[in-house]
């Protein structure tokens, strides 16, 4: 009976931690943020939502960081729908950030250097293209300074980089729950198996950029 209970918790601490996707809740839409229109944006995504709007709103210059969907054809997207990787939107991440203290090139150094850019469809335990990487570049600049960087970061792997480089189209802002989940949710077990080791990762890689008040 001890044997029996022992690994009957163990299951669902292990299965807490499978997914991003694991932990539903019916919500509506988060209302819009506040007023950040003096910032510059940029919007990528890199697997589970959670942890990408975790690590940019890490670095300093970035004001912001609001998780949503892009890069499908579907309008007004669910986490439902999203998740199902049918509407071939993606988890996504919306950063505002202060270009005289940031620059993009350093936003391309974080994207990259908070995930394995060869993981094709995914990031660690989520897989499916809702949890593709993509780059969505507003401007020729933007398109052209992220392949070069792509160019250069190539040199370092075997496999091809995985990301995608697509035009910005539409941002679709995700539900209340999942705006600072890693924040408001740090006992939650994805969160301490998944979230907070993977922005460690980055920020040990590069400690000059955090914010002197968001290190975990």
């Amino acid at each position: 009976m001890k044997k029996f209970t022992i690994a009957f918790i163990c299951f669902f601490i292990a299965a807490g931690m499978v997914s991003c996707s694991a932990q539903k809740q019916k919500t509506k839409n988060k209302s819009a943020p506040k007023d950040l229109s003096k910032f510059s944006q940029a919007t990528f995504a890199s697997g589970c939502f959670w942890c990408v709007e975790a690590v940019f709103e890490s670095v300093k210059g970035v004001e912001e960081a609001v998780s949503g969907y892009a890069g499908g054809k579907e309008s007004n997207p669910t986490y439902e729908s999203v998740s199902a990787h049918t509407g071939l939107h993606a988890e996504t991440v919306q950063v505002y950030y202060d270009p005289a203290i940031v620059s993009y090139a350093t936003l391309l150094k974080v994207y990259f250097a908070s995930q394995d850019p060869t993981q094709v469809n995914g990031q660690g335990p989520d897989h499916g293209e809702s949890y593709r990487s993509i780059i969505f570049y507003r401007t020729p600049a933007e398109k052209n300074e992220a392949e070069k960087y792509i160019a250069v970061i190539q040199k370092k792997y075997s496999k091809p980089i995985a990301a995608e480089l697509l035009p910005f189209v539409k941002f679709w802002i995700g539900e209340d729950y999942h705006q600072d989940y890693v924040k408001r949710n740090p006992s939650a077990g994805y969160v301490q198996g998944e979230s907070i080791p993977r922005i460690k990762r980055f920020q040990q890689k590069h400690p000059e950029l955090i914010k002197a008040t968001h290190k975990y």
